[in-house]
């Protein structure tokens, strides 16, 4: 019989060993995942939605045999479809809108031999740092439920954080795997840019800002995760170099010597909390004790122009989607279905046009091209995650109408994760640091297109020598 305490101590990888052993039935693990979900959906609302007949049934039938064969899983409700269970976005205008079909990440994932369990919150869109959508309510910090989760992944970290599940889907285009991530203290890896498919068998999001993986508390289980789903859409090309062999075993390599840039302070001069600042330093000491060489140097990007440029991204692609949503729903608007904000970056999508919007893109090119030669002579960029730990609730509030400084404050929060999405490399918050409150603070690995491999065996290296899975 399972344990909690059993549970508790083990990753997704580990949980499926135990099943493959028939140390415990993959039935017996459902039951666990799901009676937490039960205990603790009301106080930290992080699952949305549940399928738990639709589990059973799996669970009775012959899984499919692969890597994670019988361990839970929650799947983001952003942008991803699973046959039979609302799509919603977040959004009261999608609240009824329910797929006929899984799209190709979701086949991955139970050909994995996961089993589905529901979805998890996110903020109208993904348009905020934070997650308390209007549909579904707020999802506070399992470690002080006055302060935020992170966003627009916030449903999944809680859920990951507190135990319910050892490992979930996220999503990120500005960082809404790596911004929960350093609040709940989780380990988040944004992988490259067409490493996964989008949830919604679309080629790219948000202008190609958008990529999609998930949260764990280890870093095996992001390889695997990794390993499981990685590959173009049918039909489609992958835009970046293949790894060499499976992400898994990279981990298990020799210590490559590593070239690791330090910087702390924001790209457009935006504060950095003391706090975050520290860790990122003491990260960076940690490195040095496991053989990289660290240089403490400031990227090749002018921070200013680029947060003008993710400006005129967001509002145009935002944009778009609502029009679709007014195509189905005239009223959405003036029925109040649509959140103030989300409402407000639609009009702002209005002020540019297509030429703006070239620019942007070319300008968001130049800065990725710049960051290809920084990567020539570093492996990796060492950051603060975040601005400060944790914010209150409610300091970045979805009901404002007021675009522009709602979009200035929440990049403010952000000042090191959008360079990541813009350059397509990829990136991860890993959990290395506390504030004095007791709060969790991460610390962000980048590298450039194609270099996971490089991200996750450095963070292993860092798990061993400074483990975190017994936060739960």
């Amino acid at each position: 019989m399972l344990s909690a305490e059993e549970y508790n101590r083990h990753d997704a990888v580990g949980l499926a060993a135990l099943v493959a052993t028939r140390e415990v039935t993959a039935a017996e693990v459902l039951q666990e995942s799901m009676a937490r979900i039960e205990a603790a959906e009301r106080p930290l609302n992080g699952v949305v939605t549940t399928c738990f007949d639709d589990a059973h049934r799996n669970v009775g039938a012959l899984l499919p045999t692969g890597p994670l064969t019988g361990v839970p899983y929650l799947v983001k409700d952003l942008n991803t479809w699973v046959r039979g269970m609302p799509a919603t976005n977040g959004s009261r205008a999608l609240a009824n809108f329910v797929p006929d079909r899984d799209a190709v990440l979701v086949e991955r994932l139970r050909t994995a031999g996961l089993i589905l369990l529901g979805k998890t919150n996110t903020p109208e869109f993904g348009l905020n740092v934070c997650t308390a959508p209007a549909l579904f309510g707020v999802t506070p910090n399992p470690f002080d439920p006055t302060r935020s989760a992170g966003g627009s992944s916030g449903g999944s970290a809680v859920a990951v954080a507190t135990g319910v599940v050892p490992a979930a889907h996220a999503t990120d285009s500005g960082g809404s795997i790596r911004i929960p991530a350093s609040n709940c203290g989780l380990f988040g890896l944004k992988p490259s840019r067409s490493r996964v498919p989008l949830g919604n068998d679309q080629p790219e999001g948000l202008g190609g800002l958008s990529a999609g993986h998930a949260v764990t508390h280890s870093v095996r289980d992001s390889a695997v995760l990794l390993d499981a789903t990685a590959g173009p859409l049918p039909g489609r090309v992958n835009e970046f170099r293949e790894s060499a062999g499976p992400f898994v075993d990279a981990l298990v390599r020799d210590m490559p010597d590593l070239r690791v840039a330090l910087w702390t302070d924001g790209l457009a001069g935006e504060a950095v909390s003391e706090e975050c600042a520290r860790v990122a330093a003491e990260a960076a000491i940690l490195c040095e004790s496991v053989g990289c060489l660290v240089e403490e140097v400031r990227p090749p990007v002018e921070g200013g122009a680029l947060r003008d440029a993710l400006d005129v991204v967001f509002t145009t692609n935002i944009r778009q989607v609502v029009q679709a949503v007014l195509a189905d729903q005239p009223a959405a608007v003036t029925e109040g279905l649509l959140e103030p904000i989300t409402v407000a970056c639609f009009e702002a999508g209005a002020r540019h046009d297509g030429v703006a919007y070239e620019a942007a893109l070319r300008h968001a090119q130049r800065v990725a091209h710049a960051m290809e030669e920084f990567f020539e002579r570093f492996d990796l960029l060492l950051t603060p995650t975040l601005a400060e730990p944790p914010m209150p609730l409610g300091q970045l509030d979805m009901q404002t109408d007021d675009w522009d400084s709602y979009f200035q404050h929440l990049l403010d929060a952000i000042p090191f994760t959008p360079l990541f999405n813009v350059t397509g490399g990829p990136a991860a918050s890993v959990p290395l640091g506390w504030s004095g409150d007791g709060l969790p603070i991460g610390v962000q690995f980048g590298a450039a297109v194609g270099s996971e491999a490089t991200v996750l065996r450095l963070a292993r290296e860092l798990e061993q020598a400074k483990p975190w899975h017994d936060r739960i």
